[in-house]
This record gives C-alpha cells, sequence and structure tokens, in this order.
C-alpha cells in the first residue's frame, strides 16, 4: 500500500476518533482510548473488507467504507465497555 493512502487512512481515522471525543466529551485519556480504537476499527475494517472481497467506498488501496464501519463500531462497542465497567467499578 502506498505511503500517500497509509496516510490518509491515519488522517480519516484520527478524525473520526476525534469527532467520537468531541460529542461524547471526556478527558484526555478518553481521547487516546477513541484514536487507538478509530485506528485500530479502521484498519481491521480496511482488512476484513478487501478479505471478504467487499469494495465500499475504496479510495485507492483502501477499501474506506469498510474501515469506517469497523471504526465505528469500534468506537461504539469501547465506549460501552467502558461505561460498563466504569459503572461496576463504582458500586
Amino acid at each position: 500500500m502506498p505511503l500517500n493512502t497509509i496516510l490518509f487512512g491515519v488522517l480519516l481515522s484520527t478524525l473520526y476518533g476525534g469527532l467520537y471525543h468531541l460529542i461524547r466529551g471526556g478527558k484526555m485519556r478518553k481521547l487516546l482510548l477513541f484514536l487507538a480504537l478509530a485506528w485500530a476499527g479502521f484498519w481491521l475494517g480496511d482488512t476484513v473488507g478487501w478479505l471478504m472481497k467487499w469494495t465500499f467506498g475504496p479510495v485507492g488501496m483502501m477499501n474506506a467504507g469498510t474501515g469506517t464501519i469497523g471504526a465505528f463500531l469500534f468506537l461504539v462497542v469501547g465506549d460501552l465497555v467502558g461505561m460498563l465497567l466504569a459503572r461496576k467499578s463504582n458500586q
């Protein structure tokens, strides 16, 4: 995969993590969590998309559509797990 495609994917997933943090709020620690979740979800979604031969929103050699779906799923599930763990530790 070309370097410019990788950089665009990192930029896109960073944007997703940052926007999610802007919507959900939280401290710097949550921002770092959301960024890590968005990066992991984006690249896993991209990889799964190519392995399953799903081409949804391809940008060069990157499957941006499935990467976006993967990032969104990781962000939502990670946020829910974090809320459940915080609630459990407060009891």
